[in-house]
């Protein structure tokens, strides 16, 4: 938890972005390494969990291709079974960062929530709660709030269209005899 303090207070510091830093670690060693870099990048998604995934799953995955690369278009990510106990309906999925931990200075938006909960982090500790970031302006509780509502009562305009243009390519996905569950 301390060097997820550090590098909040380094991101401060540089002006990269607000006071978040992230850890994540396997095996009790540092794994990645993420600050928050909103500032810096102009970048919304670029908080300190975030960037930690990103940097973690390149440790882990180092032979996984880049789009522009295109010389491989076959997934690279290892496949587990489901916990037990998992109300996961399928038998298994890509491994992702399974027995990893997170620290982070502050407690998890809901964006970073959700990478964790995809990236499948064993374990999260923070030290900052929501309400401490609130009162420094970092308030998510709107969105919390938010994502309760039916669609039409939300803040941001969201509404389904034309559902058959989508359905093409999950039709593919469902058809594809080697599709790889993630």
């Amino acid at each position: 938890m301390a060097e997820a303090a550090r590098l909040a207070a380094e991101s401060v510091e540089n002006g990269w972005g607000g006071p978040f830093g992230t850890v994540i670690t396997m095996n009790d060693e540092i794994l990645a390494r993420g600050q928050n870099r909103v500032l810096l990048t102009g970048d919304p998604t670029a908080h300190g969990e975030v960037e930690a995934i990103r940097k973690a799953i390149q440790i882990l995955n180092p032979e996984a291709p880049s789009i522009a690369e295109n010389n491989n278009n076959t997934s690279t990510l290892q496949l587990v079974p489901r916990p037990d106990g998992s109300p996961d309906p399928l038998p298994e999925r890509a491994r992702m960062l399974m027995g990893c931990t997170l620290y982070t200075s502050g407690a998890p938006c809901p964006m970073c929530m959700s990478a964790i909960y995809w990236s499948r982090i064993d374990a999260v500790y923070f030290s900052a709660d929501l309400e401490a970031t609130s009162k420094i302006g970092f308030s998510d509780a709107f969105q919390y709030e938010d994502f309760q509502k039916p669609l039409d009562q939300r803040r941001i305009h969201i509404e389904q269209i034309h559902p058959e243009l989508g359905e093409e390519a999950y039709t593919l996905w469902t058809n594809k005899p080697d599709n790889h569950p993630y």
